[in-house]
Parts: C-alpha cells; structure tokens; sequence
C-alpha cells in the first residue's frame, strides 16, 4: 500500500466528524464510539470503513448492539492479553497501522469529491456563461 500521509488525530479527527453524520435522533457519544471502533482488534481497515460509512443509516438499536459488541471484544482482549501478551501487542501494532491506512483512504476520497466538485462548478459555470 501507499505511505502513510496522516497522523492518528488526523484521522481522529475525520472519523469523528463522520461519526457524528448519525440521524439527530440518535443518542450516542460519539467520542466514545470512535474509541471503541479505533481500538477494535478483531475489524479490519474496511470492516470499520464499513461501519463508518454506514453510520447516517444506522439505528439506535445497531449503535447500541455495535457498542456492546466493542466494550465485550475489548473485556475479552484484555483477558487474552495475560495469557498471550506477544499475540495481543502485535494486534494492538496492526490495529494502528491500518487506522493510518484507514484515515489515507478517507483523506483520498475527500480530496477526489472535492475535485469532483470542482469540475462540477466549471461546468456549471460554462453552461451559465453559454446561457444553457
């Protein structure tokens, strides 16, 4: 994969702010959640993609059930930890990698919507000066 070009609050930070994309009737903590998703050793760069971009549609019940899934991975990770502690910090070492990979990928698609965007505006603005 590409080299990482963003910093774990980078990332941080754009998760956050697509985490909080959730229906306004939806009562969560946010920052709560992302640490929970962040610290998951058993999702992968686009499991957590997935969830991630799936938050606007997500209900109460599937934010909270993904909640108790988290705190019940992270209870038993911990345990696993005493008896497998070499195991678990090469986890823990993947799991912060992909995270960086995972803010790229977010980082990339901005840029390409904002580019997108762009292209649109020029063309909207040859068509206003075209009179169409």
């Amino acid at each position: 994969m590409s080299e990482i070009t963003i910093t774990n609050e980078q990332v941080d930070n754009i998760i956050l702010e697509l985490l909080n994309l959730h229906d306004v009737e939806i009562e969560i903590d946010t920052t709560n959640f992302l640490d929970l998703l962040k610290h998951s050793l058993s999702l992968n760069t686009m499991e957590k993609k997935r969830v991630i971009d799936a938050v606007p549609t997500l209900s109460q019940f599937q934010f909270d059930e993904l909640t108790k899934v988290f705190v019940e991975e992270r209870t038993k990770f911990r345990e696993l930890a005493g008896e497998h502690p070499d195991d678990i910090k090469k986890l823990v070492a993947k799991q912060q990698e992909e995270w960086l990979q995972l803010g790229d990928i977010y980082k990339m698609e901005m840029k390409q919507a904002e580019a997108s965007n762009e292209e649109q505006k020029k063309i909207e603005d040859l068509k206003s000066q075209f009179g169409l």
